[in-house]
């Protein structure tokens, strides 16, 4: 079977117009009884746009194609996990999507890290930088410990807005919600951070 099946080549396909798409739901609970035709209009209906949010989050023609196909394959791997009663199919492949690209972008700023720990391993250590250096990883993990504590519709909504860079409209069109919805996830999940951070106290 190819990685996606229906799509040996591997390129996003253009997505297809809004009256023609089938019901997201339903393709995914066919995909998951193994039905190639359904995830293969699935696929059509929806790579364009989970290329488009993962180019925007990785910044790399290729790598986003790579991570695209990654996020394909745990769709097809994962369809049967989709429970629609915890939001829509769409949100549900973008979140995968989203969280594909950003640990894409984890595992290269990882690999960039020990480029530059290798080269300094033996410099002298400017105390100060050491220090700024240590408080912003300790920052970085309290944010992400933080992000745990959200709700998943919450953490789904301030990934987006702010590890995607979408706006609160685009955040609304991708997650298919009122914009004054995701508005309002968007800002309880930033009181929810800022609560757990600590910050202002």
């Amino acid at each position: 079977m190819d990685p996606v099946p229906g799509n040996p080549a591997g390129a996003p396909h253009e997505g297809a117009p809004a009256g023609a798409v089938a019901d997201l739901a339903a393709l995914l609970k066919r995909s998951a009884r193994g039905d190639q035709a359904a995830f293969a209009t699935l696929y059509d209906a929806t790579s364009a746009r989970v290329h488009g949010l993962v180019l925007r989050v990785v910044r790399d023609r290729a790598q986003a194609e790579e991570v695209t196909q990654e996020v394909f394959l745990e769709v097809w791997r994962q369809a049967s996990r989709y429970d629609d009663a915890r939001g829509s199919a769409l949100a549900w492949l973008m979140t995968i999507a989203h969280r594909k690209a950003v640990d894409r972008v984890r595992s290269a700023e990882a690999a960039t890290r020990r480029d530059v720990a290798y080269e300094q391993r033996n410099q002298v250590p400017d105390h100060d930088v050491t220090a700024e250096a240590a408080h912003a990883s300790l920052e970085a993990r309290r944010v992400r410990a933080a992000l745990d504590h959200l709700t998943d519709v919450q953490r789904e909504a301030i990934e987006l807005a702010y590890f995607g860079g979408y706006t609160h409209t685009e955040v609304a069109a991708l997650l298919d919600l009122p914009v004054g919805t995701a508005k309002t996830r968007i800002r309880d999940g930033l009181i929810r951070l800022r609560d757990s951070i600590g910050v202002g106290r």
